[in-house]
């Protein structure tokens, strides 16, 4: 496995691998800290966590994603041209460069979408500074869900206290949608606190030959 770039942030170590397959397709791998982020080669459930939550919103003029990623959702969510605007929140300024200069090869194509606006910083700070609702779709991948954290920090974004925030910048009738490794209980019952009602589903997906499932939570600010 080569290693293409390497960075360290207050939080820790970003890396990104070239991951050898037998098939010889180029596969990039993202680690945070060590833990296996998400690769070039399964990406069915980051498309799977913007098109099934654009389906349940009539029109999604505004977009707001929480983690950039290597940038699989932002392109499934550009891809629907009813989406006048997305805004991309990321932690990590390195990986917000690396897609820029190409060391993730479609990274750069895919920042020059001119509705693609990228914010380095942190998801909680940037939607408190919102006092109004303007979104009509918000995606959270921050992280592997509340169960398998990369930053411990992180579990403050599947609590009712920010939930609650992400509800006043929904537009009525605006969606959140999160992406979680396994079956959550708590932020089950924290977001039907928050927003009413909840729905869960379970996305079938194969790892290095391995059948797992990871789960999506969508939940709608009432109109």
């Amino acid at each position: 496995m080569g290693e293409l770039a390497r960075a360290f942030s207050e939080r820790g170590e970003v890396v990104l691998r070239e991951r050898p397959t037998p098939d010889q397709e180029r596969v990039l791998e993202l680690r945070v800290n060590g833990v296996f982020v998400m690769d070039t080669r399964e990406t069915t459930t980051e498309i799977a966590l913007a098109t099934r939550a654009l389906s349940w919103v009539t029109s999604p003029r505004r977009v707001m994603i929480g983690g950039l990623g290597l940038g699989f959702t932002a392109k499934s969510v550009l891809a629907d041209q009813r989406v006048g605007r997305v805004d991309v929140v990321e932690i990590e300024s390195a990986l917000v460069e690396w897609m820029r200069d190409g060391t993730v090869p479609h990274g750069p194509s895919l920042l020059a979408d001119p509705r693609l606006k990228v914010i380095t910083g942190d998801i909680r700070a940037v939607i408190a500074e919102i006092s109004e609702p303007i979104y009509d779709l918000v995606l959270l991948d921050v992280d592997n869900g509340p169960g398998y954290l990369v930053y411990d920090d992180n579990a403050a974004v599947y609590a009712s206290p920010f939930l609650t925030t992400v509800y006043d910048v929904l537009r009525p009738g605006g969606v959140l949608a999160v992406w979680s490794a396994d079956r959550s209980p708590d932020l089950l019952a924290a977001l039907r606190s928050v927003f009413g009602n909840c729905g869960e589903e379970a996305l079938p997906v194969n790892l290095q030959g391995r059948d797992e499932r990871y789960l999506l939570y969508l939940a709608v600010r009432p109109t």
